[in-house]
């Protein structure tokens, strides 16, 4: 696993092998980056459901300011550290080992707000579409921001949670992204 494009192209990641990861192969990340363009330069990344933090990081690469990783795992959040300082980006991230709800909910107190936030939950138990509707009721989602959630190409989620508003579907394989933004005349947070 590698930075895929930005200014650390091409270095390589620490990985984590065990059951039940499984990080968004290259082909994935670059057409997830590629859609998202120039959304990506300056901006405050959210990466919930981090794993190894190689969307996060990837995010950073290619000039997001900002990039918070959460995820309850201590070894995920080992890991995420450990890339951190071997990209040397930890002047630019924040770690932070929580249960993904409970983080959305803390930040949305705290008046938090992405321009982009992506979702990489574990397949077919049900915290994509759970985190959507959290996300929904404690708005976290700058107005103008996106929010990408990769799921399973066999699990369904709504057009719409709340203000956010699905509005680009995209299969690759067995993954799928789907791009949420707020709804046109939401107020936002």
């Amino acid at each position: 696993m590698r930075i895929i494009g930005g200014e650390r192209k091409g270095h390589k990641l620490v990985e984590w092998h065990a059951a039940g990861i499984r990080p968004l192969r290259d082909r994935v990340r670059a057409a997830l980056f590629d859609t998202l363009g120039h959304l990506v330069v300056g901006a405050e990344f959210l990466d919930l459901f981090a794993g190894t933090g190689a969307v996060g990081l990837e995010a950073l690469s290619r000039g997001a300011r900002r990039a918070i990783f959460v995820d309850s795992s201590p070894k995920a959040i080992s890991i995420i550290r450990a890339n951190l300082k071997k990209l040397r980006y930890e002047d630019r991230a924040e770690v932070i080992r929580a249960d993904a709800l409970e983080a959305i909910r803390r930040f949305h107190k705290r008046g938090r707000r992405f321009d982009l936030i992506f979702m990489g939950a574990p397949y077919s138990r049900g915290l994509t579409q759970e985190a959507l509707r959290t996300i929904a009721a404690y708005p976290i989602l700058r107005p103008g921001g996106v929010l990408i959630a990769e799921i399973h190409k066999s699990e369904e989620l709504k057009e719409r949670y709340g203000d956010l508003e699905l509005i680009q579907d995209r299969d690759y394989g067995d993954s799928r992204l789907l791009f949420y933004s707020l709804a046109e005349g939401a107020s936002g947070p």
